[in-house]
């Protein structure tokens, strides 16, 4: 093809998909392409199914042809090829409309790029000429036709140029100045195009694209000597006891968390992997002991979060953010169940005073040690006024005296424990699907199994999804202090049905929707923990202003 697009410096071949996907928006295709963040949608899966439905017709055409070219630097896979008047020419087909041309219908850009990029690779494997190729749009029934002109061999080598020029940068591009594009990305919950417009005109009212729900639900097998196998495309858990076996579709599910000393096999794992289903493993107590997990090309995503968080300036910002944010989650929530009853809310004058000490300190000179001591005292009074919300109803064996961690000694901080256990692994998920490594912390020194920015995020949530929700069922009387724990004089954890009591509960609560006061519109608390790790990898692409903003009202 005569094209100045040789591959001289041996890198791998670009996908034509990819130059599709740069045409349509510089960021998509570095999301895709460098990132490795692919998201199959709606629109996607019935773009699939319309390439199955075609077969050969009777014009000679070959459908689903591979071509690839080392010098060019292209791979791809044409829809199809046919052969008129002696001439090859590649056809794509597309399920939806036609662009509206002042000379009647036009492929799109994106399109026209693809069915050009699979020209020059016919060319290069038949050694033939291709004149033209076509684009046929499903939607309008109209077939569109491309000349592969030099006007278009320009524009295939000023793409590929582009195209591996991006792939060699670790700087992601901004969000497409069209926000029209965004609404029909499948990437559009990774990107975040319209958070990020927010934080640059806070008046902005965003579109709704982060879905509100999570994909798929949680998988807990609780119990003890439980194996967790396949048969086909399911997961099947099967009891010791020789029980009725669960059965759970693997699409069906987002997460598999093994409590205790369940056994997963090899086959069920590599099925877990092939469908992006992670797997936690947690303690008998709660606590969490590893993952594993699918994080697709995150090499350039942290590689930025290295360079940020090495930076002193820019952790100290985020752990100002963060401790504000957990301290005020702290002070609202306590002000807020005790509304209405002047006694409550007198007694627990002195523990509000201390959050409010440690709010007005946040954004004086100091570091990250003096942030974390603000944060300690806040704690401090915030567990005292914990304890005064539990009503007068609640046994006594119930009650909060002193924070325990490992081993917690009383039933309060079993259940604290177990709960936080549960959130850790949530935020686990959160991160890893952020593409962010847990290992890289801002705020929290690194100790034990536990991972810095697992524990950092954490700190946003506690109060929300378990705190809250704790000291409702106790005041519910919701626990059996006798059948829902088993109590040493060393410890004290939750039995098998305490277990799946703070299962379901916590399940519940991750489901449970609620405007989110920053971007201004309605999620599940599953699906904000995951909004709020990808808020917090803008703070170092280019695009802060939203992390840690989120409050109770």
């Amino acid at each position: 093809m005569n094209m100045s697009t040789t591959n001289s410096r041996g890198d791998p071949p670009l996908r034509v998909m990819s130059l599709h996907a740069l045409a349509y928006c510089r960021r998509l295709f570095y999301l895709e392409e460098v990132e490795e963040i692919r998201v199959a949608d709606n629109r996607v899966y019935a773009g699939r199914e319309l390439h199955a439905s075609l077969a050969a017709d009777e014009e000679g055409e070959r459908a689903q042809l591979e071509l690839t070219d080392p010098a060019l630097g292209l791979t791809g896979k044409v829809d199809a090829i046919r052969r008129l008047d002696g001439s090859l020419l590649p056809y794509e087909h597309k399920r939806g409309r036609c662009r509206k041309g002042e000379a009647g219908p036009e492929a799109w850009p994106s399109d026209r790029l693809q069915v050009i990029a699979y020209a020059a690779l016919i060319e290069s494997c038949t050694g033939q000429t291709v004149a033209e190729g076509r684009v046929r749009y499903h939607a309008d029934n109209k077939t569109v036709r491309v000349p592969i002109d030099a006007a278009a061999r320009a524009e295939l080598a000023s793409a590929i140029a582009e195209a591996r020029g991006l792939r060699a940068s670790t700087e992601r591009p901004p969000v497409a100045e069209n926000e029209r594009l965004c609404v029909r990305c499948s990437l559009a919950p990774v990107c975040l195009p319209e958070e990020v417009r927010q934080a640059e005109d806070p008046s902005r009212e965003p579109l709704r694209l982060f879905p509100p729900d999570r994909d798929g639900a949680s998988l807990h097998v609780v119990v003890p000597g439980a194996t967790i196998g396949r048969s086909g495309e399911e997961i099947v858990v099967r009891t010791p006891d020789g029980g009725p076996e669960t059965r759970r579709a693997i699409r069906e599910l987002d997460a598999i968390l093994i409590h205790g000393h369940g056994q997963l096999t090899t086959q069920a794992l590599h099925l877990c992997v092939d469908h992006g289903v992670a797997v936690h493993w947690l303690g008998p107590t709660g606590r969490y002991i590893t993952s594993a997990a699918t994080a697709a090309g995150p090499v350039q995503r942290r590689v930025r979060q290295y360079r940020a968080l090495a930076d002193e300036a820019t952790c100290l910002r985020l752990a100002r953010a963060l401790a504000r944010g957990k301290i005020e989650a702290q002070h609202r929530y306590l002000l807020r169940a005790s509304r209405g009853t002047p006694e409550l809310r007198e007694a627990m004058l002195p523990d509000l005073v201390l959050l409010r000490s440690a709010l007005a300190s946040i954004d004086k000179d100091g570091d990250r040690e003096t942030l974390r001591g603000l944060e300690g005292s806040a704690a401090v009074g915030y567990f005292s006024g914990l304890a005064r919300l539990l009503g007068p109803s609640v046994p006594e064996s119930l009650r909060y005296t002193t924070r325990s961690r490992r081993p917690p000694v009383d039933r309060f901080n079993a259940l604290l424990g177990f709960g936080y256990g549960l959130l850790q692994t949530a935020v686990m998920r959160a991160i890893l699907a952020a593409g962010l490594e847990p290992s890289l912390g801002f705020f929290h020194t690194p100790r034990s199994a536990a991972h810095p920015l697992v524990l950092d995020l954490m700190e946003l949530f506690r109060v929300p999804i378990w705190d809250m929700v704790l000291i409702g069922s106790i005041n519910r009387n919701q626990w059996d202090p006798t059948a829902d724990f088993a109590v040493t004089k060393a410890k004290v954890w939750l039995s098998d049905s305490g277990r799946k009591k703070a299962i379901g509960l916590f399940e519940a609560r991750l489901d449970e929707t609620w405007k989110h006061p920053v971007v201004g519109y309605s999620l599940s608390y599953s699906r904000t923990i995951e909004l709020e790790a990808r808020l917090l990898e803008k703070e170092w692409t280019g695009e802060p202003g939203l992390f840690a903003r989120l409050r109770l009202r």
